[in-house]
C-alpha cells in the first residue's frame, strides 16, 4: 500500500538518522560537543521542531476537514439519488427505464470507488458512465407529465440530476488529492534533520533508543493519517460505501 510505504520511509529516515547520529556523536572533536556548540544545535533543533510541529498540525487539520467534507458529500449524493428515484416512481411504468438507468449509474460508481464492494462484478468505463448519465438526463426530459404534480416532479428531477452530476464530479476530483511530492520531501528532510540532532549528543542505551523509536513511529503515524484522510477511498481510513449501497437496494422499489 502506498500510504504504508511512505510512512515506513519516514520512520526509516528519522529513526535511522538518530541511530547514525548516536554512532558518530562520540567521535566528534571536543570543541564540537562543547556547551556553546550544544546550545546552538539545540536552538536550531527547536526552530526545526516548531516548524515541523506546525506543519504537521496544519496538515492533519486540513486533511480531517477534507475527509469530513467528502463524507458529507457522499451522504448528500445518496440522499439525492434516493429522492430522484422516489420522484421517478410517480411516473409509474413510463419511468422504469430511467430508474433502471439510475441503478446502473449507482452500481457503476460503487464498483469504481469500492472495487471490493462492486455489485455483480460491474466494471467502470468513463465513457460509458458519461453516456449513461446523459441518457438519464434525456430520459427524464422526455417524460410526459400529465398533472401539475408530475410537472413539478419533472422539474425537481432535473434539478436533482444536475446536482448529482456536480457531486459525482466533485468527488472524483477530490479523490485525486494528496500530499505534493516537494512538500513531502521537505517535511521528511526536516524530520530527518530533527532526529539526527536528537541523537547527536545522546548516549546509546535502551531508554534513548526506545524514546527515539516511539518518536519516529509517531511522526510516521501522523503521515499515514494525513495521506489516508486526503484519499479517503483507499487505505485504512476508507469511507464506507454503506450510504450508496443502501440507496441501491431501494432503487426501483
Amino acid at each position: 500500500m502506498k500510504f504504508t510505504g511512505l510512512s515506513l520511509l519516514v520512520f526509516a529516515c528519522s529513526f535511522g538518522a538518530a541511530l547514525v547520529a548516536m554512532a558518530i556523536g562520540h567521535r566528534l572533536p571536543s570543541h564540537h560537543v562543547s556547551s556553546d556548540s550544544r546550545d546552538v544545535v539545540k536552538l536550531v533543533l527547536g526552530l526545526v521542531a516548531t516548524l515541523t510541529a506546525l506543519v504537521l498540525g496544519l496538515l492533519i487539520s486540513s486533511a480531517h476537514s477534507a475527509y469530513d467534507a467528502q463524507e458529507a458529500e457522499l451522504q448528500q449524493l445518496s440522499v439525492h439519488v434516493y429522492e430522484l428515484d422516489r420522484i421517478l416512481s410517480r411516473f409509474g411504468a413510463d419511468a422504469n427505464n430511467d430508474r433502471d438507468q439510475l441503478r446502473r449509474i449507482v452500481a457503476g460508481d460503487i464498483a469504481r470507488i469500492w472495487p471490493s464492494d462492486g455489485v455483480g462484478g460491474a466494471t467502470f468505463a468513463p465513457l460509458a458512465a458519461h453516456q449513461e448519465a446523459e441518457m438519464l438526463v434525456e430520459g427524464i426530459g422526455s417524460l410526459s407529465p400529465k398533472t401539475d404534480i408530475q410537472r413539478f416532479a419533472q422539474n425537481r428531477a432535473m434539478q436533482l440530476i444536475i446536482s448529482i452530476g456536480e457531486i459525482r464530479r466533485l468527488l472524483a476530483e477530490q479523490a485525486q488529492g494528496g500530499l505534493p511530492l516537494p512538500f513531502f520531501v521537505v517535511l521528511m528532510s526536516w524530520l530527518t534533520v530533527l532526529f539526527f540532532g536528537f541523537g547527536l549528543f545522546a548516549k546509546f542505551n535502551g531508554t534513548v533508543v526506545a524514546a527515539l523509536f516511539v518518536g519516529s513511529a509517531s511522526v510516521a503515524g501522523a503521515i499515514i493519517l494525513i495521506l489516508g484522510m486526503n484519499q479517503p477511498y483507499s487505505g485504512w481510513l476508507q469511507l464506507s460505501s454503506a450510504p450508496l449501497q443502501g440507496v441501491l437496494a431501494q432503487i426501483g422499489r
